[in-house]
């Protein structure tokens, strides 16, 4: 079956034709080997319909990155933020800023080359610099976002810690539903990082099994231990785990991450005595008892973390790095209070074109490339 879409209303702007081909990878080639053998037909490159979409303002620069969000989505909440962005949301925002930016500039210009003029107000300036503020904040806010934004993109980061036995890697194979990590009796079986991913109420977990801490380590093994240290230093929760059968409790002083103590291997505890009750969890990775609550746990600290994941977030790096021009932009045309008016206006012009880049409104050419090269064949 072959569909047409007339232009303007196909997805790229263009006259497109869809194949509808059934059957299995032999017929799908003999049609593309039958459609290429045409003159002037070629196969699309990576991102081609996208970049076509863009370019014939079907799209701006921000919705098609949110494309690729979704279709690379992996979560529900990612999902749902990237179909966001992709209806334009982020887009409406950066436009309505942009054009508050460019009223003030306009209004202060006229002010400057017009101040005899009767239709034109004698002083903009309470108006004009009182909005200012407002967006400023509202930038500023903004930008904050992006750490939940990161959260929904890269995944709330768990990293397993404790002394050399403690069962963190049962815990994690535990959690992973595999046998992940290697588990034996033998101290310091764990000498790299290992990574694991859940969906934990449709958002992205990683957990990270580390090397045992302990002071009297080999080379290699202590070499694992500085890359556990530095892992936990970056992440968003760690959970320090104990043999409740032989505590050896791990110092964590010197992290500024969120954490939780688990004692572990609860099914080898007589009558399950409740021992040292400062554990946030008591589980047994070997009958799962106390994980389902441990997970729990995690998903609630992932799901509060987010903090503003209901709102519009900028989703990618280059957005917050543009944002962070504008807003530098904006505080200077607002603390130079008593400058000249012409500068100020300057301020706000380029204020506006940072917000102009992201969405591809002004000069992105060089950005384009890198973009569509993210999409697969025919997107």
């Amino acid at each position: 079956m072959i569909i047409y879409f007339p232009a303007p209303n196909s997805f790229t702007g263009e006259e497109v034709a869809e194949f509808q081909i059934h059957g299995g990878r032999a017929v799908v080639e003999a049609v593309m080997t039958s459609l290429t053998a045409i003159p002037n037909v070629r196969h699309a490159e990576a991102g081609e319909f996208t970049r076509r979409a863009f370019m014939n303002g079907k799209l701006d620069l921000v919705q098609t990155e949110a494309l690729a969000d979704l279709i690379n989505a992996e979560t529900e909440s990612q999902r749902r933020l990237a179909l966001r962005n992709a209806e334009g949301a982020q887009s409406a925002l950066y436009t309505g800023w942009r054009r508050r930016l460019i009223h003030a500039r306009a209004m202060i210009e006229a002010e400057i080359d017009f101040a005899d003029e009767s239709d034109v107000p004698g002083s903009v300036a309470d108006t004009v610099w009182t909005d200012m503020a407002i967006l400023t904040d509202e930038v500023d806010s903004h930008i904050r976002g992006f750490a939940a934004a990161e959260i929904i993109h890269d995944g709330f980061r768990v990293v397993i810690l404790g002394a050399p036995n403690a069962g963190k890697s049962s815990l994690f194979n535990a959690l992973a539903r595999r046998d992940a990590a290697i588990v034996t009796d033998e101290p310091g079986t764990t000498r790299d990082l290992l990574d694991v991913t859940l969906d934990i109420g449709g958002l992205k977990v990683v957990i990270t099994d580390t090397a045992g801490l302990r002071e009297d380590a080999g080379t290699v093994e202590t070499i694992g231990i500085e890359k556990a240290r530095a892992r936990s230093r970056t992440a968003d929760l760690v959970l320090t785990l104990e043999d409740m059968l032989n505590p050896q409790p791990v110092e964590t002083g010197w992290l500024e991450t969120d954490c939780l103590r688990v004692g572990t291997k609860l099914d080898l505890i007589a009558a399950k005595d409740p021992g040292d009750a400062n554990y946030d969890f008591r589980i047994s990775s070997l009958t799962e008892e106390g994980i389902h609550d441990l997970l729990e746990a995690i998903g609630d600290r992932a799901e509060h973390s987010l903090g503003m994941a209901g709102d519009t977030l900028p989703s990618r790096l280059r957005h917050v790095e543009l944002l962070e021009d504008t807003l530098g932009h904006l505080k200077i045309a607002q603390n130079d209070a008593l400058g000249p008016l012409e500068i100020r206006a300057e301020e706000l012009r380029l204020a506006a074109d940072a917000l102009g880049r992201i969405t591809g409104a002004i000069d992105v050419e060089d950005l384009l490339d890198v973009i569509f090269s993210q999409f697969c064949i025919g997107k």
